[in-house]
Protein backbone atom coordinates (compact mmCIF):
# COMPACT_ATOMS: atom_id res chain seq x y z
CA UNK A 1 0.00 0.00 0.00
CA UNK A 2 1.31 3.36 -0.72
CA UNK A 3 0.41 6.57 1.08
CA UNK A 4 2.00 9.53 -1.79
CA UNK A 5 0.71 7.97 -5.23
CA UNK A 6 -2.35 5.48 -5.54
CA UNK A 7 -4.22 3.53 -2.80
CA UNK A 8 -3.05 -0.34 -4.31
CA UNK A 9 -2.92 -4.07 -2.37
CA UNK A 10 0.16 -6.27 -3.38
CA UNK A 11 -1.36 -9.76 -3.99
CA UNK A 12 1.30 -12.54 -3.21
CA UNK A 13 -0.70 -15.39 -1.01
CA UNK A 14 -3.64 -17.31 -1.70
CA UNK A 15 -5.10 -15.70 1.18
CA UNK A 16 -5.23 -12.16 -0.50
CA UNK A 17 -7.44 -13.83 -3.84
CA UNK A 18 -10.53 -13.41 -2.39
CA UNK A 19 -11.10 -9.86 -1.89
CA UNK A 20 -10.09 -9.52 -5.47
CA UNK A 21 -12.36 -12.10 -7.00
CA UNK A 22 -15.09 -10.34 -5.09
CA UNK A 23 -14.23 -6.54 -6.71
CA UNK A 24 -14.27 -8.07 -9.97
CA UNK A 25 -17.63 -9.71 -9.74
CA UNK A 26 -18.83 -6.58 -8.25
CA UNK A 27 -17.35 -3.94 -11.32
CA UNK A 28 -18.53 -3.38 -14.56
CA UNK A 29 -15.34 -3.04 -16.15
CA UNK A 30 -11.56 -3.09 -15.64
CA UNK A 31 -8.43 -1.53 -16.46
CA UNK A 32 -5.57 -4.30 -17.45
CA UNK A 33 -1.78 -3.61 -17.61
CA UNK A 34 0.80 -6.32 -17.08
CA UNK A 35 4.73 -6.36 -16.92
CA UNK A 36 7.22 -8.47 -18.09
CA UNK A 37 11.14 -9.73 -18.00
CA UNK A 38 11.95 -9.40 -21.45
CA UNK A 39 14.79 -7.02 -20.77
CA UNK A 40 16.54 -9.81 -18.76
CA UNK A 41 15.32 -13.40 -20.01
CA UNK A 42 16.42 -15.36 -22.83
CA UNK A 43 12.53 -16.35 -22.68
CA UNK A 44 9.79 -14.13 -21.39
CA UNK A 45 7.63 -14.79 -18.72
CA UNK A 46 4.69 -12.46 -17.03
CA UNK A 47 5.86 -11.06 -13.75
CA UNK A 48 3.00 -8.53 -12.68
CA UNK A 49 -0.91 -8.19 -13.57
CA UNK A 50 -1.92 -4.55 -12.74
CA UNK A 51 -6.07 -4.37 -11.80
CA UNK A 52 -8.14 -1.73 -11.59
CA UNK A 53 -11.37 -3.05 -10.33
CA UNK A 54 -14.50 -0.78 -8.31
CA UNK A 55 -12.07 1.50 -7.61
CA UNK A 56 -9.38 -0.35 -6.03
CA UNK A 57 -5.72 -1.34 -7.41
CA UNK A 58 -4.31 -5.02 -7.01
CA UNK A 59 -0.81 -5.77 -7.94
CA UNK A 60 -1.22 -9.88 -8.76
CA UNK A 61 2.17 -11.33 -8.66
CA UNK A 62 2.07 -14.28 -11.06
CA UNK A 63 5.84 -15.78 -9.81
CA UNK A 64 4.22 -15.81 -6.60
CA UNK A 65 2.51 -19.38 -7.00
CA UNK A 66 -0.63 -18.38 -6.84
CA UNK A 67 -4.19 -20.41 -7.75
CA UNK A 68 -5.33 -18.00 -10.18
CA UNK A 69 -7.81 -20.70 -11.94
CA UNK A 70 -10.82 -18.37 -11.05
CA UNK A 71 -8.78 -15.01 -12.35
CA UNK A 72 -9.04 -15.83 -15.74
CA UNK A 73 -12.41 -16.36 -16.16
CA UNK A 74 -13.25 -13.09 -14.33
CA UNK A 75 -10.91 -10.93 -16.07
CA UNK A 76 -12.25 -12.15 -19.76
CA UNK A 77 -15.89 -11.68 -18.53
CA UNK A 78 -15.86 -8.06 -18.19
CA UNK A 79 -14.92 -5.11 -20.53
CA UNK A 80 -11.17 -4.53 -20.37
CA UNK A 81 -9.33 -1.34 -20.29
CA UNK A 82 -5.95 -1.65 -21.78
CA UNK A 83 -2.99 0.53 -23.05
CA UNK A 84 -1.00 -0.53 -26.39
CA UNK A 85 -2.51 -4.34 -25.92
CA UNK A 86 -1.20 -6.29 -28.29
CA UNK A 87 2.12 -6.95 -26.56
CA UNK A 88 0.08 -7.76 -22.93
CA UNK A 89 -2.84 -9.79 -25.11
CA UNK A 90 -0.24 -11.96 -27.05
CA UNK A 91 1.95 -12.80 -23.71
CA UNK A 92 -1.86 -13.93 -21.80
CA UNK A 93 -2.67 -15.76 -24.39
CA UNK A 94 0.47 -17.73 -24.46
CA UNK A 95 0.40 -17.77 -20.57
CA UNK A 96 -3.23 -19.04 -20.25
CA UNK A 97 -4.97 -18.87 -23.02
CA UNK A 98 -6.31 -15.74 -22.02
CA UNK A 99 -8.78 -14.22 -24.42
CA UNK A 100 -11.21 -10.49 -23.47
CA UNK A 101 -14.60 -11.03 -24.17
CA UNK A 102 -14.10 -6.86 -25.14
CA UNK A 103 -11.41 -3.80 -25.15
CA UNK A 104 -10.93 -0.46 -25.59
CA UNK A 105 -7.39 0.37 -26.27
CA UNK A 106 -6.52 3.98 -25.06
CA UNK A 107 -3.70 3.85 -27.45
CA UNK A 108 -5.34 3.22 -30.65
CA UNK A 109 -7.92 5.48 -29.66
CA UNK A 110 -5.14 8.24 -28.95
CA UNK A 111 -3.92 7.65 -32.67
CA UNK A 112 -7.34 7.39 -34.31
CA UNK A 113 -7.67 11.37 -33.03
CA UNK A 114 -4.16 12.06 -34.12
CA UNK A 115 -2.37 12.59 -30.85
CA UNK A 116 1.21 12.86 -31.66
CA UNK A 117 2.34 11.59 -28.57
CA UNK A 118 0.30 8.79 -27.89
CA UNK A 119 2.71 6.39 -25.31
CA UNK A 120 0.89 6.46 -21.69
CA UNK A 121 3.29 8.34 -20.32
CA UNK A 122 2.41 11.09 -22.65
CA UNK A 123 -1.13 11.35 -22.28
CA UNK A 124 -1.01 11.16 -18.84
CA UNK A 125 1.26 14.34 -18.63
CA UNK A 126 -1.07 15.62 -21.22
CA UNK A 127 -4.76 14.75 -19.71
CA UNK A 128 -3.69 14.70 -15.80
CA UNK A 129 -0.41 16.40 -15.57
CA UNK A 130 1.32 13.01 -13.86
CA UNK A 131 4.58 12.33 -14.58
CA UNK A 132 5.68 8.91 -14.82
CA UNK A 133 9.33 7.77 -13.88
CA UNK A 134 10.37 6.38 -17.36
CA UNK A 135 13.22 4.67 -15.94
CA UNK A 136 11.04 1.78 -14.55
CA UNK A 137 9.92 0.98 -17.84
CA UNK A 138 13.64 -0.92 -18.64
CA UNK A 139 13.09 -2.38 -14.77
CA UNK A 140 14.05 -5.95 -13.72
CA UNK A 141 10.03 -7.09 -12.96
CA UNK A 142 11.34 -10.60 -11.98
CA UNK A 143 13.31 -9.60 -8.86
CA UNK A 144 11.81 -10.14 -5.54
CA UNK A 145 11.06 -8.51 -3.74
CA UNK A 146 9.34 -5.58 -5.94
CA UNK A 147 10.71 -2.19 -4.40
CA UNK A 148 7.98 0.29 -3.64
CA UNK A 149 9.07 2.77 -6.13
CA UNK A 150 8.32 0.03 -8.81
CA UNK A 151 4.64 -1.17 -7.40
CA UNK A 152 4.15 2.91 -7.45
CA UNK A 153 4.95 2.80 -10.52
CA UNK A 154 2.83 0.06 -11.81
CA UNK A 155 -0.15 1.13 -9.60
CA UNK A 156 -0.21 4.31 -11.91
CA UNK A 157 -0.48 2.66 -15.29
CA UNK A 158 -3.84 1.79 -14.32
CA UNK A 159 -4.88 4.37 -11.91
CA UNK A 160 -6.07 6.90 -14.41
CA UNK A 161 -6.97 4.54 -17.72
CA UNK A 162 -10.83 4.82 -16.95
CA UNK A 163 -10.20 8.59 -16.45
CA UNK A 164 -8.25 8.51 -20.20
CA UNK A 165 -10.80 6.34 -21.80
CA UNK A 166 -13.52 8.66 -20.92
CA UNK A 167 -11.52 11.47 -22.69
CA UNK A 168 -10.90 10.01 -25.54
CA UNK A 169 -14.11 8.26 -25.87
CA UNK A 170 -15.81 11.11 -26.06
CA UNK A 171 -14.04 12.89 -28.50
CA UNK A 172 -13.96 9.57 -30.97
CA UNK A 173 -18.49 10.17 -30.75
CA UNK A 174 -17.63 13.88 -31.44
CA UNK A 175 -15.38 12.52 -34.40
CA UNK A 176 -18.05 10.06 -35.26
CA UNK A 177 -14.88 7.33 -34.47
CA UNK A 178 -15.99 5.64 -31.63
CA UNK A 179 -16.47 2.37 -34.14
CA UNK A 180 -13.15 2.50 -36.06
CA UNK A 181 -12.03 1.92 -32.69
CA UNK A 182 -14.27 -0.82 -31.74
CA UNK A 183 -12.92 -2.50 -34.95
CA UNK A 184 -9.62 -2.05 -34.82
CA UNK A 185 -9.99 -3.90 -30.63
CA UNK A 186 -11.87 -6.54 -31.92
CA UNK A 187 -9.42 -7.56 -34.52
CA UNK A 188 -6.78 -6.97 -31.56
CA UNK A 189 -8.40 -9.51 -29.99
CA UNK A 190 -8.76 -12.25 -32.62
CA UNK A 191 -4.78 -11.90 -33.64
CA UNK A 192 -3.68 -12.00 -30.20
CA UNK A 193 -4.52 -15.97 -30.73
CA UNK A 194 -1.74 -16.05 -32.91
CA UNK A 195 0.92 -15.46 -29.87
CA UNK A 196 4.03 -14.62 -30.82
CA UNK A 197 5.87 -15.89 -34.07
CA UNK A 198 7.60 -19.06 -33.50
CA UNK A 199 11.26 -19.41 -34.30
CA UNK A 200 12.29 -19.65 -38.03
CA UNK A 201 15.60 -21.47 -39.37
CA UNK A 202 15.95 -17.79 -41.31
CA UNK A 203 15.67 -15.54 -37.89
CA UNK A 204 19.66 -15.18 -38.03
CA UNK A 205 19.25 -13.25 -41.09
CA UNK A 206 18.85 -9.15 -39.28
CA UNK A 207 18.86 -6.59 -40.64
CA UNK A 208 21.85 -6.03 -43.09
CA UNK A 209 22.29 -9.03 -44.63
CA UNK A 210 21.21 -8.03 -48.12
CA UNK A 211 23.92 -6.61 -48.67
CA UNK A 212 26.66 -9.80 -47.46
CA UNK A 213 27.12 -12.62 -50.18
CA UNK A 214 28.35 -15.83 -49.57
CA UNK A 215 31.03 -16.05 -46.68
CA UNK A 216 29.52 -13.41 -44.86
CA UNK A 217 26.56 -14.71 -44.67
CA UNK A 218 28.24 -18.16 -43.42
CA UNK A 219 29.99 -16.37 -40.60
CA UNK A 220 26.83 -14.64 -39.73
CA UNK A 221 24.84 -17.73 -39.47
CA UNK A 222 27.39 -19.53 -37.37
CA UNK A 223 28.05 -16.29 -35.41
CA UNK A 224 24.26 -15.49 -34.54
CA UNK A 225 23.47 -19.18 -33.60
CA UNK A 226 26.57 -18.99 -31.44
CA UNK A 227 24.69 -15.83 -29.60
CA UNK A 228 21.53 -18.24 -29.36
CA UNK A 229 23.58 -20.41 -27.89
CA UNK A 230 24.82 -18.28 -25.02
CA UNK A 231 21.51 -16.45 -24.41
CA UNK A 232 19.20 -19.62 -23.77
CA UNK A 233 22.84 -21.05 -21.40
CA UNK A 234 23.21 -17.48 -19.54
CA UNK A 235 18.95 -17.05 -19.58
CA UNK A 236 19.48 -13.42 -20.65
CA UNK A 237 18.62 -11.41 -23.50
CA UNK A 238 20.38 -12.24 -27.01
CA UNK A 239 21.71 -8.25 -26.83
CA UNK A 240 22.88 -8.66 -24.18
CA UNK A 241 25.53 -11.30 -25.51
CA UNK A 242 26.55 -9.30 -28.03
CA UNK A 243 24.45 -6.69 -30.59
CA UNK A 244 23.69 -6.81 -33.92
CA UNK A 245 26.68 -4.27 -34.81
CA UNK A 246 29.49 -6.38 -34.24
CA UNK A 247 27.69 -9.79 -35.82
CA UNK A 248 27.55 -7.38 -39.19
CA UNK A 249 30.97 -6.21 -38.74
CA UNK A 250 32.52 -9.47 -38.57
CA UNK A 251 30.13 -10.58 -41.02
CA UNK A 252 31.47 -7.37 -43.42
CA UNK A 253 35.03 -7.94 -42.77
CA UNK A 254 34.83 -11.82 -43.80
CA UNK A 255 32.87 -11.03 -46.91
CA UNK A 256 35.89 -8.47 -47.76
CA UNK A 257 38.35 -11.37 -47.58
CA UNK A 258 39.98 -11.44 -44.23
CA UNK A 259 40.89 -14.83 -43.20
CA UNK A 260 39.61 -15.63 -39.77
CA UNK A 261 42.63 -14.38 -37.48
CA UNK A 262 42.55 -11.52 -39.25
CA UNK A 263 39.00 -10.95 -38.63
CA UNK A 264 39.53 -11.09 -35.20
CA UNK A 265 42.52 -9.26 -34.42
CA UNK A 266 40.85 -6.30 -36.45
CA UNK A 267 37.30 -6.45 -35.01
CA UNK A 268 38.30 -7.25 -31.62
CA UNK A 269 41.78 -6.79 -30.55
CA UNK A 270 42.77 -8.17 -27.62
CA UNK A 271 39.50 -8.91 -26.31
CA UNK A 272 39.58 -11.84 -24.22
CA UNK A 273 36.82 -12.09 -22.10
CA UNK A 274 35.10 -15.64 -21.14
CA UNK A 275 33.28 -15.50 -24.72
CA UNK A 276 35.93 -15.03 -26.52
CA UNK A 277 37.31 -18.61 -27.28
CA UNK A 278 33.90 -20.13 -28.22
CA UNK A 279 32.90 -16.27 -30.42
CA UNK A 280 36.32 -17.28 -32.53
CA UNK A 281 35.73 -20.58 -32.77
CA UNK A 282 32.11 -19.27 -34.29
CA UNK A 283 34.00 -17.79 -36.97
CA UNK A 284 35.94 -20.38 -37.81
CA UNK A 285 33.12 -22.97 -38.26
CA UNK A 286 31.58 -20.25 -40.24
CA UNK A 287 34.45 -20.05 -42.44
CA UNK A 288 34.30 -23.54 -43.09
CA UNK A 289 30.83 -24.10 -43.62
CA UNK A 290 29.25 -24.03 -47.50
CA UNK A 291 27.47 -21.14 -47.94
CA UNK A 292 25.21 -23.47 -50.75
CA UNK A 293 24.09 -25.34 -47.33
CA UNK A 294 22.47 -21.91 -45.84
CA UNK A 295 18.68 -22.29 -45.25
CA UNK A 296 16.78 -20.68 -48.15
CA UNK A 297 14.15 -18.03 -47.61
CA UNK A 298 11.27 -18.72 -49.27
CA UNK A 299 10.08 -15.96 -51.35
CA UNK A 300 6.54 -14.50 -50.39
CA UNK A 301 3.64 -13.92 -53.15
CA UNK A 302 4.08 -10.17 -52.07
CA UNK A 303 8.10 -10.58 -52.91
CA UNK A 304 7.40 -11.24 -56.49
CA UNK A 305 8.03 -8.08 -58.63
CA UNK A 306 4.54 -6.51 -59.33
CA UNK A 307 3.01 -6.31 -62.74
CA UNK A 308 2.42 -2.66 -64.92
CA UNK A 309 -0.88 -2.43 -64.13
CA UNK A 310 -0.60 -3.63 -59.90
CA UNK A 311 1.75 -0.86 -59.72
CA UNK A 312 -0.13 2.19 -61.09
CA UNK A 313 -3.01 0.45 -59.24
CA UNK A 314 -1.23 1.22 -56.01
CA UNK A 315 -0.30 4.08 -57.06
CA UNK A 316 -3.88 5.44 -57.49
CA UNK A 317 -4.86 3.66 -54.31
CA UNK A 318 -2.11 5.41 -52.30
CA UNK A 319 -3.08 8.87 -53.57
CA UNK A 320 -6.59 8.63 -52.68
CA UNK A 321 -5.51 6.93 -48.71
CA UNK A 322 -3.16 10.32 -48.44
CA UNK A 323 -5.60 12.47 -49.83
CA UNK A 324 -8.45 11.05 -47.25
CA UNK A 325 -6.00 10.87 -44.35
CA UNK A 326 -5.10 14.73 -45.04
CA UNK A 327 -8.83 15.43 -44.92
CA UNK A 328 -9.26 13.65 -41.90
CA UNK A 329 -6.32 14.60 -39.84
CA UNK A 330 -4.81 10.93 -39.67
CA UNK A 331 -1.73 8.78 -40.15
CA UNK A 332 -2.30 7.42 -43.53
CA UNK A 333 -0.85 4.00 -42.58
CA UNK A 334 -3.85 3.95 -40.14
CA UNK A 335 -5.96 3.50 -43.34
CA UNK A 336 -4.09 1.09 -44.80
CA UNK A 337 -0.10 0.30 -44.45
CA UNK A 338 2.22 0.11 -47.64
CA UNK A 339 1.87 -3.96 -47.75
CA UNK A 340 -1.65 -3.59 -47.51
CA UNK A 341 -1.31 -1.81 -50.26
CA UNK A 342 0.74 -4.29 -52.44
CA UNK A 343 -2.05 -7.19 -51.70
CA UNK A 344 -4.84 -4.52 -52.31
CA UNK A 345 -3.44 -4.07 -55.64
CA UNK A 346 -2.46 -7.31 -56.65
CA UNK A 347 -6.05 -8.37 -55.62
CA UNK A 348 -8.61 -5.72 -55.08
CA UNK A 349 -11.28 -8.45 -54.04
CA UNK A 350 -9.31 -8.69 -51.47
CA UNK A 351 -10.13 -5.49 -49.78
CA UNK A 352 -12.18 -6.63 -47.20
CA UNK A 353 -10.55 -9.19 -45.82
CA UNK A 354 -7.27 -7.51 -45.65
CA UNK A 355 -8.93 -4.50 -44.08
CA UNK A 356 -10.93 -3.43 -41.55
CA UNK A 357 -14.91 -2.42 -42.74
CA UNK A 358 -14.12 1.42 -42.20
CA UNK A 359 -10.61 1.33 -43.86
CA UNK A 360 -12.27 -0.91 -46.80
CA UNK A 361 -15.03 1.33 -47.12
CA UNK A 362 -13.09 4.87 -47.12
CA UNK A 363 -10.82 3.26 -49.74
CA UNK A 364 -13.74 1.88 -51.97
CA UNK A 365 -15.40 5.34 -52.26
CA UNK A 366 -12.46 6.55 -53.70
CA UNK A 367 -11.95 7.31 -57.83
CA UNK A 368 -8.97 4.83 -57.82
CA UNK A 369 -11.62 1.88 -56.95
CA UNK A 370 -14.23 3.19 -59.39
CA UNK A 371 -11.13 2.81 -62.60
Amino acid sequence: MNNTGPHYQLINQPDQLPPLFAALDRCTEIALDTEADNLFRYQTQVCLLQILADGEIYLVDLLAGLPLGELWPRLAAKPLIMHGSDYDLRLLWELCRFQPLNLFDTMFAAQLLNIPRFGLAALLEQHFGVKLDKDHQKANWSQRPLDRDMLDYAAMDVHHLLGLRDQLRAELVRLGRLEWMEQKCRWQIDVARDGFAPSDENDWRIGGTEKLSGRGLAVLHALWHWREGWAEKLNTPPFKVTGNELLLRLARTADDGAPPEELLRVNLGRRQDRLYPSLAEAVRQGYALDPQTLPRRERRRDYAPMRPEELARQDRIKADRDRLAHGLNLDPTLIATRSQLVLIAREPASIDTVLLPWQAQLLKAEPAWQS
